[in-house]
């Protein structure tokens, strides 16, 4: 079985005037404010699924930081879910600094969700006071003992949509005071998974931390995989498409084209997100 864990979906009223949510909501105009930035509905991402060859895709929404946007396109999602409750596993998106993003992750959480993502600050590192702000929404993911996905980036390099002028000092700070939760780092992380080579501290501080591939044609050769299950191996490392920004099957070819097994593989792209997901086959 093949678990996309990273897809986001828009409802059609945001698809269609994408132009009428940019006020007050910059990371969303930064990143979609070119037409040619696709917004994919439910059924866009099923119809993809079934020509992709995935069972199971995690999906989201985004981090808006208005509530009553980010309430809305979570009910979008637990809908979505409930008319397709044997493909898709939502996740509960907010902005986690706003006052009201705790009440909304119980909301959605009792609504059906699985868990709480695509978390993201694109605008700052994450600081002490970001570090803080997030603490009643972490205590109530480990509490429900639900995954919490986390937007992270290379903090080198080129510069691109949605890049988050962030740290590997202030990302590892944010997992060593969330020791308790089950957290996906997005993006491979950001390459923190490199740090696991050294002989004290990091290891056992990412212990309960696993990688997303979203977005790793774009960013990465294919010799990341190789390279990644070398380090930290191969059980917590999660195929994500990042849909609509980039299908499935290249993905599958680049982890093929890297060497590594079909073992390995069936594990990255399905048997892992079901042990995180909680997932009985």
């Amino acid at each position: 079985m093949i678990i996309d864990f990273h897809t986001h979906i828009f409802p059609s009223y945001i698809r269609d005037n994408r132009h009428l949510f940019f006020d007050h909501e910059q990371a969303f105009e930064s990143i979609y404010r070119k037409p040619d930035s696709r917004l994919s509905g439910s059924r866009d991402l099923l119809e993809n699924m079934d020509n992709e060859g995935v069972s199971k895709s995690v999906t989201f929404g985004f981090p808006w930081k208005l509530p009553d946007h980010f309430k809305k396109h979570n009910d979008y999602v637990i809908e979505s879910v409930l008319k397709n409750p044997d493909r898709l596993i939502g996740f509960c998106a907010v902005d986690p600094l706003s006052p009201e993003a705790c009440e909304e992750v119980d909301r959605c959480l009792k609504a059906g969700l699985a868990g709480v993502g695509e978390i993201a600050i694109y605008q700052a590192d994450f600081s002490k006071d970001i570090i803080n702000g997030l603490k009643d929404i972490m205590a109530l993911c480990a509490e429900r003992d639900v995954p919490v996905l986390i937007h992270a980036n290379e903090p080198v390099g080129h510069s691109y949509p949605g890049k988050q002028p962030m740290t590997i000092a202030g990302l590892y700070e944010l997992l060593k005071n969330f020791p308790l939760n089950r957290i996906i780092l997005a993006h491979w992380g950001g390459g923190i998974f490199f740090y696991e080579l050294m002989k004290k501290d990091v290891r056992e501080r990412l212990a309960n931390v696993w990688f997303d591939t979203a977005a790793s044609p774009f960013l990465y050769r294919p010799d990341i995989y190789r390279i990644s299950v070398e380090i930290t191996g191969f059980d917590r490392i999660l195929f994500g498409s990042d849909y609509p920004l980039i299908k499935p099957g290249r993905y599958f070819r680049e982890m093929e084209s890297s060497g590594l097994s079909k073992e390995v593989i069936d594990k990255v792209t399905g048997e892992n997100a079901s042990k995180v997901l909680r997932i009985n086959n």
